[in-house]
């Protein structure tokens, strides 16, 4: 959910181009629908998992790429006056108007700025570290800062692990929607986006030292934020699709008609939720 670009220097406060990466700019109009759809779709997993990692009163959490203010208000809630939450993007404008006592809202690149001072209980990042050029260090970065016993939660789409969005193709109108998913990830994957990161975290969690590791997958098919996140991302990369000739205007007018009768079913792309303990020193 988070806001992923290159690096940019102190002051540096240029519209970031479409050469430099990240495909849905947190810039343009669908981003907030794509935010609301997201958060319908997947805070409920994440909230339980949270909870299940031990965000409790008083607790220090750290929110990485935190994108929407939707994860970050449920935090503070969770750890109360006594805690401390860290909600930090490179981008804060869907966060702007939620600090208070407790919760802090800071820019920040994962991708390239020193983390940030801790120890944190829990650090949480979702469908952030794919975009990350340097998503290992990141996420080294991520495990450095939790203190002993500290868990971290990495959640990441794996689009390779299931690529249609209408799994049960069944004429013209979803032979269509899969072509144009798979048009987007070839865009995905030029910008350098790992489409099968996400089965990879367990592995990396434990390679980072962290014990107890385990994972579970997240798959929502069908319903009306299905169809909202669909509709909000194809128009965010129409003009990239159709500038890159993967896609004609009369295509993508067709799909996004086809997206609004609110017959198909559309999936996600599986999202990995998988987390890990900082062994306790000594």
């Amino acid at each position: 959910m988070a806001t992923v670009r290159r690096a940019r220097g102190p002051g540096d406060n240029r519209r970031v181009s479409d050469e430099d990466g990240y495909l849905f700019d947190n810039q343009q109009d669908e981003a907030g629908e794509r935010f609301d759809a997201l958060s319908e779709l997947f805070d409920p997993a994440t909230f339980r998992h949270l909870d299940a990692l031990g965000v409790r009163p008083g607790a220090s959490v750290w929110e990485v790429g935190a994108g929407g203010p939707g994860v970050p208000r449920w935090l503070a809630g969770r750890v109360g006056p006594g805690g401390r939450v860290l909600a930090t993007d490179i981008d804060t404008r869907w966060l702007a108007g939620i600090a208070r006592d407790g919760l802090e809202v800071r820019r920040h690149d994962v991708g390239a700025d020193p983390a940030p001072e801790g120890p944190f209980d829990v650090v949480h990042a979702r469908l952030l570290l794919v975009h990350v050029p340097s998503r290992d260090r990141a996420l080294a970065a991520l495990a450095s800062t939790l203190r002993p016993g500290g868990r971290l939660l990495v959640e990441e789409a794996d689009p390779d692990l299931q690529p249609l969005v209408c799994p049960e193709e069944v004429g013209p109108v979803e032979e269509l929607a899969n072509r144009l998913k798979h048009a987007s990830r070839v865009l995905l994957a030029q910008r350098g986006v790992d489409l099968a990161f996400g089965r990879s975290l367990p592995r990396r969690l434990r390679a980072l030292g962290l014990v107890d590791v385990a994972a579970e997958a997240h798959f929502p098919v069908g319903g009306p934020a299905c169809t909202r996140l669909e509709h909000a991302s194809v128009l965010q990369l129409r003009d990239r699709l159709t500038g890159a000739g993967l896609a004609t205007p009369a295509e993508i007018d067709e799909h996004l008609a086809n997206v609004r009768t609110g017959r198909l079913d559309l999936a996600t792309s599986p999202m990995i939720s998988a987390w890990g303990r900082r062994p306790a020193a000594g």
